[in-house]
């Protein structure tokens, strides 16, 4: 059973402190430090343990979420890795790479922030690993069978060790020099840092998983020979042929796929040489597409040293009220809607709230009503309540989602270099410096 309080007492999200910027854009590792124990138990103590848990459905592994949040609330990491592993081979890959449909389905959500449900993913198998409870679990017996899974991203390896669990015997076909699929040389090293896969793979080469490494299925080894060879075959091949635009121009020399540049950035950033690498160093790099592979480029770009980088993306700005991701969500206090309030009405306009103060009370951005974090009591719900509608809510932003929804236009989003104020942590700070511009925005900005 949950704390049954928890998500009275714990109102505000907590989520792990990021790097500073001018240390992190010197090196390729992740972003995020590690959260303090105690803060992320309290987190996991805000989970209701709803009737009809509606994180399970926004999970496409169907994981048993409020049974382990609540297991990593009272400290019981062993039980709560149990109940992880039951539905999820690889928690420490979603854990850093899933955009968590969970905490969009989370209850929660509907009147506070949601849970953090992928950093209490995240935090239980790493405290597995530390206490070195993820052991090989090797088959008690062999069934004789043998199967080849062909490709070794997500989808291939945690088929293979489900296969070579059941007593199978399993290879694991790749045409790339070490396996991993996407996850070795898709994401960059900044996201998710190779030694967490490589201690999953040594774990899976301990339990009989065997890996052929530089084999192209169809080139080296055609299917007839895998059917005669292997008494069943899986595919799991990723899609890595590139989409090009069909637009004047887009075979022309410096127009670049992706995955034509990141994973060469990826090896040398593990160590290795690369000839004829594509740089942006000093650079002006336009990057068409704002989603996780549009943002690995950047990141790449940046610590590539390019000399500007200039984002462009159909949907609206992240953060804005017209994204679909904070449409019809409680707006949080560091990005309050500046729209006119009934106070601005008359003339005079409200202070604005203090940049992420829990004191602070956001302002519906339709009827301009303020909304602290406590709780209004039942009677004055009802007075405040707009006419022609339900009292269950004395401001408007509840039927925010019937809302007409404005239409995308395409954003962009610059990058440069700028001459910054002495900071009293770092002193001048020239190259290590970014500015931020759109259309909407101008002006430096600080994450």
């Amino acid at each position: 059973m949950a704390d049954p309080r928890g998500f009275l007492t714990v109102r505000e999200r907590q989520l792990p402190q990021r790097r500073p910027v001018p240390v992190r854009i010197k090196d390729w590792r992740e972003v995020y430090e590690e959260q303090e124990r105690g803060e992320l138990q309290r987190q996991a103590g805000r989970c209701m343990d709803c009737g009809i848990p509606f994180c399970h459905q926004g999970c496409p592994l169907g994981n048993l979420i409020p049974e382990w949040n609540d297991l990593a609330r009272k400290g019981e990491w062993d039980d709560g890795i149990e109940r992880l592993h039951a539905t999820n081979n690889f928690p420490e890959f979603t854990g850093r790479l899933c955009p968590a449909p969970c905490e969009s389905a989370c209850v929660l959500g509907i009147s506070q922030d949601p849970v953090t449900i992928k950093q209490v993913e995240l935090r239980t198998i790493e405290e597995a690993f530390e206490a070195g409870t993820v052991v090989p679990e090797v088959p008690e017996r062999l069934t004789g069978k043998t199967v080849a899974v062909i490709g070794s991203g997500p989808a291939g390896l945690a088929a293979a060790q489900q296969l070579t669990r059941a007593g199978h015997t399993v290879a694991v076909y790749e045409r790339a020099d070490k396996p991993g699929g996407l996850m070795r040389y898709g994401i960059p090293e900044f996201k998710m840092e190779k030694s967490v896969l490589d201690r999953r793979l040594e774990q899976m080469t301990a339990e009989g998983t065997r890996f052929r490494c530089g084999t192209e299925v169809g080139k080296d080894i055609t299917g007839e020979q895998l059917r005669q060879r292997y008494d069943a075959v899986l595919l799991a091949t990723g899609a890595t042929v590139p989409r090009g635009l069909p637009v004047e121009g887009g075979d022309l020399d410096g127009v670049v796929q992706a995955m034509d540049y990141l994973p060469d950035a990826n090896r040398v950033a593990l160590g290795e040489t690369v000839e004829d690498q594509i740089l942006a160093t000093d650079k002006d790099v336009v990057i068409i597409g704002g989603g996780d592979t549009g943002a690995d480029c950047l990141g790449t770009a940046i610590r590539q040293g390019a000399r500007s980088i200039t984002s462009l993306e159909i949907m609206p700005q992240p953060g804005s009220s017209a994204h679909p991701l904070t449409r019809g969500r409680r707006t949080p206090c560091c990005s309050v809607s500046r729209a006119p309030t009934r106070r601005a009405a008359t003339g005079s306009t409200p202070p604005a709230p203090s940049r992420c103060s829990p004191t602070s009370r956001a302002r519906c951005a339709r009827c301009g009503s303020s909304r602290s974090s406590a709780p209004r009591p039942a009677a004055s719900r009802r007075s405040r309540a707009p006419s022609g509608r339900s009292p269950r809510s004395w401001c408007c932003s509840r039927w925010a989602s019937s809302a007409p929804r404005a239409r995308a236009s395409s954003s962009s989003w610059s990058w440069r270099p700028t001459t910054a104020p002495t900071s009293r942590a770092t002193g001048p700070t020239s190259p290590t410096s970014r500015a931020c511009s759109s259309p909407a925005t101008r002006g430096a900005v600080s994450r």
